[in-house]
């Protein structure tokens, strides 16, 4: 952008992360997370599926997931057959029919749109606060927002290459 006097705008140094892996209940909105600095794996789903699984939910439980290639290891099959989780994957490049996208984008902008954070843990505690607050200051917001209604293309046409 040009502008007569330099403007300048504090940006974060350096890269870290802040992972989080989440499972967002369609009905009642609860939200079970798995958060790390490191990276997600297989062994941070497993370990998302263990935390689904000891809610001792009454019916059939099914997680619904990207094509990420550690959701699809032999260690994460294994273990969702043994706890009885189905895993429903959805096709490639459709992020408009996964719900917790939604609650992402929503984080975004409550988080990290236009904000700056001087320190790394001031970023990771906005967001843990953020998502700690879904079932009660954000609650009216999102009940709104998380919806079962997608958009669906009944006569949709496809064109041949």
């Amino acid at each position: 952008m040009w502008c007569f006097t330099r403007l300048f705008i504090k940006a974060p140094s350096g890269r870290k992360r802040f992972n989080v892996l989440a499972a967002l209940n369609a009905v009642t909105h609860e939200l079970i997370t798995v958060t790390n600095d490191t990276y997600i794996n297989a062994n941070s789903v497993c370990e998302l599926l263990c935390s689904i699984a000891i809610l001792d939910i009454n019916g059939p439980i099914t997680l619904v997931l990207d094509n990420a290639r550690y959701q699809k290891c032999k260690i994460v099959f294994e273990l969702a057959e043994f706890l009885d989780i189905e895993l429903l994957y959805l096709p490639p490049y459709s992020p408009n029919l996964n719900l917790i996208e939604r609650l992402w984008k929503f984080v975004k902008k409550e988080c990290l749109y236009s904000k700056y954070y001087s320190e790394f843990g001031n970023l990771k505690n906005a967001i843990i606060n953020c998502l700690n607050q879904t079932d009660s200051t954000h609650k009216q917001e999102l009940d709104s927002l998380l919806t079962l209604r997608f958009q669906r293309f009944e006569k949709a046409q496809f064109l041949e290459v």
